[in-house]
Order: C-alpha cells, then structure tokens, then sequence
C-alpha cells in the first residue's frame, strides 16, 4: 500500500535514510513524504502499529525485484535424472550405466533408476530385483538408496540421492 490508500490511524514511520521518526498518524506521516517529494509505503502491515517508510515507490519497487531475482539465482535446482536398465543387461553395461549415474550424483541430481520389463520376463521379476540391489551397493559409497526398488506396472523402480 502506498500513499492514500495507507488508512491506519497511527503508523510507525522511517525516513528516507533508515532513522526512526517514531509512531504519528497516517496524515502525518504522509505530509512529511510529501514534503520531501517521495511516498508514504506500508513495509510491514501486519506489525502493531504499521510499519511505513518514506522512499520513492519506484525505487523501492525496483529494489524488491532485484533482491528477489537474486535470491532465486542462489537456489539449486535439483533434476531427477533417469537410467533405464532391462533384466537381461551385460555386466560391461552395467558398469557404463554405473558410471553414468556416478556423474549424476556428484553434479548433485537424483537418479531414478528403472529396471523395465517385457513379454515373458515379467514372471522372473523378483528374480531380477539384485540388479537394482546391486546398483545401488556399488553406489553406496557416494549415494544412499532414497526409495527402495518397488514394482510399478511394467517397471521396477529406484531412487539413488547423494551422500551429505
């Protein structure tokens, strides 16, 4: 809220440059924002009383998006990344794909591995949970099994995170 539309009768003000003027009516407090050619903004309506603050609302306004561009610059994203085996793969394989989710991990990203199935091997699929059990012991030195190996429809399923 800037300006008029401030319609608490007592606000706690802030000069331009940060000082305390103390708690004044509303009128008051926007009269002094008027004399120093600048606006009467609500920084905080939820304090008793009001917190308002005389600053240029365009100034202000731009201070606040950049201040949140920043902080959002500062997050990590963290990606899940998919690694897709089948009951029947090759230990030279195994390791490529091993490999793979190495690199994942240490740039940070999840590894959801899935062992899918197809025609006749879906009657051998607890024969080939080892797999997934096996892919994430020779992991375990830098990831932790997040989830279990789980089967869902076709597919039995893993999810491998980085070690803190």
């Amino acid at each position: 809220m800037i300006n008029e539309q401030i319609r608490d009768r007592e606000v706690r003000v802030i000069g331009e440059d940060g000082e305390q003027l103390g708690i004044m009516s509303s009128r008051e407090a926007m009269r002094l924002a008027e004399e120093a050619g600048v606006d009467l903004v609500k920084i905080a309506p939820t304090a008793k009383p009001p917190v308002c603050k005389i600053v240029d609302y365009g100034k202000f306004k731009y201070e606040q998006t950049r201040k949140e561009k920043e902080a959002r610059k500062k997050q990590k994203v963290i990606d899940v990344k998919e690694i897709r085996l089948s009951p029947n793969i090759d230990t030279n394989d195994l390791n490529t794909k091993i490999n793979a989710a190495r690199k994942f991990l240490s740039k940070g990203d999840k590894v959801k591995v899935t062992l899918r199935f197809r025609g006749r091997e879906m009657a051998h699929m607890q024969n080939s949970k080892h797999i997934l059990v096996d892919f994430g012991a020779s992991l375990n030195d830098i990831a932790v099994v997040e989830k279990e190996p789980k089967v869902e429809g076709r597919s039995m399923t893993m999810f491998l995170a980085e070690k803190r």
